[in-house]
């Protein structure tokens, strides 16, 4: 029987992602060698990557005042890179704090320069957004960073403020999910395994004018004029997750794009969230409808024993990862863009389901 697979990354794919990376591991564009074994100079990769980027530039509508890098080290690697390349000795960074990765982008910040907390939720373990004004003007500031959606905890910035200063935002959940003006920021950067890809690479999407910001020697492989100049291949990039973001972007334009696959992936939260304030056995975390996450929807059991019950009956079910992180408790379903619809509402009804049995 199919799996229901609501794992927070890796997360699933669509069918002919799968289909047509296995094809490429045998046989790459008909070179009789597989994509695991070419060259990343040879002319079908670099035009594959090449290709990649421009989906990426036209799926979101992405002027030329900005270059799309394809980089190692997952979206963890930006913590440092960023400040590193735009915090100087004089400036400081400010960070929202709504999260266990924005905490840990902050932290990295702080070994390397002089970062602030613009605001924080860590007060009732990050289970709301905090309000923030229309516009700011920060003394000396390097850049706000953002984390656009909390995959642990189950928020999500719908919209952003104005600033004096470069926007930078971790989208590693919820890029390509929805409509993005990708103009308001100054960097954007995103782990491909949520919406885009495989684990393995990290997508950058940043504003040329932001490189004249850096004032210092940075180590070449974190320095991102070096894979902006060298078009992410300074060194061996990966091909494999590269090749399988370019397949995924792919079958999103063939939807509609990100405006058709916004509209589905609001039906499937709306949905799952009516179950769980309708279904007298569980309560969403996020109390604020206006905070709650379209990519990973958190909520709870009334209590332990109808918890493990869940789990249980889910198991039972073949509805897999479902469990919540461990700071949270309770349960998390995933919903990015490659769970279909049908998927939500058959868990909708076996969250009915089970409690008609309890």
């Amino acid at each position: 029987m199919h799996k229901i697979n609501f794992c927070s990354g890796p997360a699933v794919l669509p069918p002919t992602v799968y289909n047509k990376a296995i094809e490429a591991i045998q046989n790459f564009d008909h070179t009789d060698q597989s994509i695991l074994e070419l060259s990343h100079r040879s002319s079908s990769i670099v035009s594959m990557i090449q290709e990649t980027k421009l989906l990426v530039k036209e799926l979101l509508a992405i002027s030329d005042e900005y270059d799309v890098l394809f980089l190692h080290g997952g979206a963890s690697m930006q913590f440092c890179m960023i400040p590193m390349n735009f915090l100087s000795t004089s400036t400081k960074a400010y960070y929202t704090l709504t999260g266990q990765w924005a905490s840990n982008a902050f932290h990295e910040a702080q070994l390397l320069g002089n970062a602030d907390a613009l605001c924080s939720s860590a007060d009732s373990n990050y289970n709301y957004l905090p309000s923030l004004q229309q516009a700011y003007t920060l003394d000396n500031s390097a850049y706000v960073h953002f984390t656009s959606n909390n995959t642990i905890y189950g928020t999500q910035w719908k919209s952003y403020p104005s600033f004096n200063c470069p926007i930078i935002v971790d989208m590693s959940s919820d890029l390509f999910s929805k409509k993005i003006n990708v103009h308001q920021f100054d960097l954007i950067y995103a782990g491909a395994q949520k919406n885009i890809g495989i684990a393995g690479v990290c997508m950058v999407i940043i504003k040329k004018s932001l490189l004249e910001k850096q004032n210092k020697l940075i180590p070449t492989m974190l320095n991102y004029n070096t894979h902006l100049l060298h078009e992410s291949s300074f060194n061996t990039p990966p091909v494999f997750a590269i090749y399988t973001c370019n397949l995924n972007l792919k079958w999103l334009k063939s939807i509609g794009g990100v405006q058709e696959i916004e509209k589905i992936n609001q039906m499937k939260a709306q949905l799952l969230y009516a179950e769980i304030e309708r279904n007298s056995l569980f309560d969403c975390t996020v109390a604020k409808p206006e905070d709650r996450s379209l990519m990973n929807v958190t909520f709870v059991a009334k209590n332990k024993e109808i918890e493990i019950a869940f789990k249980d009956f889910c198991k039972k079910n073949n509805i897999v990862s479902i469990d919540g992180y461990r700071t949270v408790g309770g349960f998390r379903a995933s919903i990015y863009n490659a769970m279909p619809l049908q998927d939500v509402q058959l868990f909708v009804e076996i969250m009915k389901s089970f409690e008609s049995k309890i």
